[in-house]
């Protein structure tokens, strides 16, 4: 049963009505607010095929404002370089065959996995451990990577990925109950422009079926994103 805060919330929402983004962003912060610290999260649903592979719809967005989320980080690296820029640039695990090992027995105790050309040789055998929590490191999301210096940084900064799931939707965090409205509203504009801008180009009719922004306790707000397609 929805608690009575969810129901008083429901209350400001006028139905089906979608909103402009910076509106919406407005509707949800007036809901009455949880215990705690909530995520603010977006989700779309798209009018493509997710079991055709060339309607794959996967990417990377930098947050202006950040996730508000500590983000663990793993690099998978070999002694030398790498190693040391990602130690420096904050990664809490580095290593490569004692790292691997600890994956192999089960531990997943970190946000984002992030691997060398080279390591990946022996991460790919991750697959089955890494892959269902995706965490699998991947070039398209610049998580395979010479540069592990800077990879740490943008996901420490607040990059996050988003990636289409079997039911054509796309949910993605974008930042905490405690952000400034202002804050929210840029990094919800920043995420729908890159799910936009990562439209395939065999995907025909309409691709943003629907958009909602919501906070982890609250009743979903509609986006209107035509603001956007028509910029696109």
């Amino acid at each position: 049963m929805p608690s009575k805060r969810y129901k008083k919330a429901l209350e400001s929402v006028e139905g089906k009505k979608t909103y402009p983004i910076k509106s919406a962003v407005e509707v949800l912060t007036k809901f009455p607010k949880a215990k705690f610290n909530e995520t603010i999260d977006m989700a779309f649903r798209l009018g493509v095929d997710p079991k055709q592979s060339d309607q794959m719809v996967r990417g990377t967005v930098p947050l202006p404002h950040g996730s508000g989320k500590t983000v663990k980080v793993l690099v998978f690296a070999r002694p030398g370089n790498s190693a040391d820029a990602a130690k420096a640039a904050g990664a809490e695990y580095v290593g490569f065959d004692d790292m691997i090992k600890k994956c192999v027995e089960g531990w997943t105790d970190f946000d984002v996995a992030i691997a060398t050309p080279d390591a990946m040789i022996e991460v790919r055998k991750l697959g089955k451990v890494l892959g269902p929590r995706g965490l699998m490191p991947n070039p398209k999301t610049g998580t395979v990577t010479e540069d592990t210096a800077k990879a740490v940084k943008e996901v420490k900064a607040g990059r996050v990925e988003f990636k289409i799931d079997k039911g054509g939707n796309i949910h993605v965090p974008i930042g905490k109950a405690s952000f400034k409205q202002d804050e929210i509203v840029n990094n919800a504009r920043a995420v729908i422009e890159a799910v936009i801008k990562s439209k395939p180009s065999s995907a025909k009719g309409t691709f943003v079926q629907s958009c909602t922004i919501s906070a982890t306790m609250s009743p979903p707000v509609r986006v209107d994103v035509r603001e956007f397609l028509a910029a696109a």
